[in-house]
Formats: C-alpha cells, structure tokens, sequence
C-alpha cells in the first residue's frame, strides 16, 4: 500500500534570519528565494511539460511501517487476501528481528508514494507498494518519480513564484489614440527567483532557478499597435522596456503600444505575460534547464479621443 496517497503532510519553519522551509511529502522547500507580493503567482509551462503529479520518497524507518500496517491488519479493513500478502511481504516467519527490514535500522528507509495535494491528472500514478531502500543506493530504476536531483528539481519548480507582471505605463491614467504608450516592468523587482528543494534523509537537493527574459504585450484589441511589432520587449541590461521620462514625447519606445481607436466608455484589456527561464543545479554536478515558464496578467486601459481645440 506505497501508493496510500494521502500522505502530503506539510509542516513549516521559519528561520532567525526570515527564511521559511516547508516539508511537503517528504520533500523539504527553501522558499526563502522566492518572488513574493499579493499578486505573485505559479509559472505555467510554456509547454506540454507540467511537474511531476506525484512522487517516491523515503517515508518510513523499519519501526515506523511496522507501526503504520499492523493496526490495518489488526481492523481487517482491507481484506483478507491484503492482509496475507502484506504480512508475508514484511514479516520473517524464521527471524522476527528481520521483520519490517528492522534489521537494516539505520541504513535505509521504507520508501513510498506522496501526492500533489492540487490533485492534478496522473496524481494517482504512483501506486507502488514499499520498497526499501539503502542508504546512499539509488532507487531502482524501474520507478519513475522516485525522488532524484532532477526529480526535486522538478517539484522545486511547481513552487516558484513570480511577481506580478502588471506593467507601467505612460501616461499613466489615460492613453490618448495614436499616441505612443510607454511600458516597463518595475526592474527592482524582476530579478532571478529560486527555490530549492531537498531530501535530508538522503542528502539530496537541487534548486530551480527563473530567470525574466521576455514581456509580451496584447492589446486587448486589433485596433494596435505595439512595439516592438512582435509585442515582445526582451530584456536590455536586466530591465523589461525604458521608464517613460520627460521630454521623451517625440521618441519611439522600445516597448509599448500605440491604440488607434478609442475605448468609448469602457477599456481595454491589455494582457502582459512574462516568460522565465529555468536552470537547474543539483547534488553531484547535476544540472540543466527545464521549459520556459509564463506568468501574466491583465489590466484596464482608458483610450480617449485626442480633444481638438477649435480657435
């Protein structure tokens, strides 16, 4: 019964110097690198590609299991065939002190099956029985999911966040039709953000790290235009398009858009998605990327009429 998915026990600490650690299945998160803000939120995969739904990890000493199973033996609850097949499984008829691998205390663990808690497709994948472990073997190789540098970083890469990508513009209350608009992205905050994720039992870690850079802008409506032509502003010198200042009217920005009609009484809604890069590094020299990940958002335009001014 590896596969008793309800096991996505969390816990939480806090560090003296702020940093916050949270265990979830098995698996330890530094989140202290993260992006925060009330609008953070999780990156999306720029494809098919989504983080593991499920995973192995080690869950049990040899005492832990034996205390976990022998009172669902005891309550019957699972059936008599269950039953007959987990004590033959785990229990030596010739040695008692081998039962439960209680021999082995100490050089390895009971590993078994942790669900995402969103409960995404395929959470229920991971449906194994126990297997044991030793300490500093791999797990075998037949298992996909069983926690790896590559596996963490994967898990370390569901629980990055991002900033808001609510871009600034100007002008800053109203844009006026034909008139270029400035956007940028608050610099100060699109910096690397990372997470890492880790197994102490086992000595194993890896951190996933994003990396801002590319904001894409629409519109909202076809009767644009934006610059670039393509909508997306890449990165120049670690910021996401020019701060609009004074005297800069008759100028081009590198990144903004242009409405060629106006909003009437209501707006527009411009959408502004950032991609991130992601690297990985892990314990023993691993590393690599994963797909790129988007984040965005929307946020109301008023486009009015220029006023003329009849003399």
């Amino acid at each position: 019964m590896g596969g008793d998915t309800q096991g996505t026990e969390q816990s939480a600490e806090t560090g003296g110097d702020g940093t916050v650690s949270v265990t979830v299945g098995g698996v330890v998160f530094d989140r202290s690198k993260n992006g925060g803000g009330e609008s953070a939120g999780a990156l999306t995969s720029s494809t098919s590609w989504t983080p593991p739904p499920c995973w192995y990890a080690p869950k049990y000493t040899p005492e832990q299991l034996q205390k976990y199973l022998e009172p669902i033996w005891e309550a019957e609850s699972t059936g008599y065939q269950w039953d007959a097949e987990q004590r033959k499984k785990y229990l030596n008829p010739d040695d008692p002190k081998k039962d439960f691998n209680k021999d082995k205390t100490g050089d390895g663990y009971w590993w078994g099956s942790y669900v995402n808690e969103t409960y995404p497709p395929g959470w229920d994948s991971c449906d194994r029985d126990y297997f044991w472990v030793n300490t500093g073997d791999a797990p075998p190789a037949d298992i996909e999911n069983a926690v790896t540098p590559e596996i963490l970083a994967e898990l370390a890469y569901a629980e990055i966040r991002v900033p808001s990508t609510e871009v600034t513009l100007a002008p800053a209350q109203a844009t006026k039709v034909n008139l270029p608009t400035w956007a940028w992205l608050d610099g100060a905050e699109f910096k690397p953000v990372s997470v890492t994720a880790s197994v102490p039992t086992i000595d194993i870690e890896a951190t996933a790290t994003a990396e801002p850079v590319a904001l894409e802008i629409k519109p909202g409506t076809p009767d644009a235009e934006t610059y670039p032509t393509s909508g997306v502003c890449e990165i120049d010198n670690g910021r996401i398009g020019e701060p609009y200042t004074k005297g800069q009217a008759d100028r081009t920005p590198p990144c903004g858009v242009k409405y060629l009609r106006s909003s009437g009484d209501g707006t527009f809604p411009l959408q502004a998605t950032v991609t991130w890069k992601i690297h990985w590094t892990g314990t023993g020299g691993a590393g690599g990327d994963l797909p790129d990940g988007e984040f965005g958002a929307e946020q109301d335009v008023v486009v009015q009429e220029i006023q003329a001014v009849n003399r």
